[in-house]
């Protein structure tokens, strides 16, 4: 690791925010078909609504955000969300027998670890990757 000059109150990475239109639907999706569990689901400001899910044990939260009052749409972005798992090839079967839009594991050279996408009800793509360091 190197060695880095420059102190930070930085700990960890908290959460990774998607925008989502249906919150319910989303909701719906990472607790019944990736097995995630609700960490948080308030109400907050004029009628918005903040939840937050995560793999059981997990550290970082997946929040299931409305989207920006700037009018940017929902859905349909690569999310930046890479999960580990210890199986991809169980993994991608048991999410597709589930019924989520996954993508064919990818074949790539070695060192790069397997990996494949899926998607959310909204289009959102998000990774699973192979670690076997966990």
């Amino acid at each position: 690791m190197s060695d880095t000059s420059t102190q930070t109150h930085i700990t960890h990475v908290g959460n990774i925010i998607i925008p989502i239109a249906d919150q319910d639907a989303a909701l719906q999706f990472y607790t019944e078909k990736l097995g995630f569990e609700v960490r948080s689901d308030q109400a907050y400001g004029d009628g918005f609504r903040w939840i937050e899910v995560a793999p059981p044990g997990g550290q970082t939260t997946v929040a299931l955000a409305p989207p920006p009052p700037d009018g940017t749409p929902a859905g349909n972005r690569e999310t930046g969300l890479g999960l580990a798992s210890d199986d991809v090839e169980a993994s991608h079967a048991e999410l597709k027998s589930r019924g989520v839009d996954v993508e064919d594991i990818l074949p790539l050279p070695d060192p790069v670890p397997p990996m494949f996408w899926f998607k959310d009800p909204e289009g959102n793509r998000s990774l699973v990757v192979q670690r076997d360091d966990q």
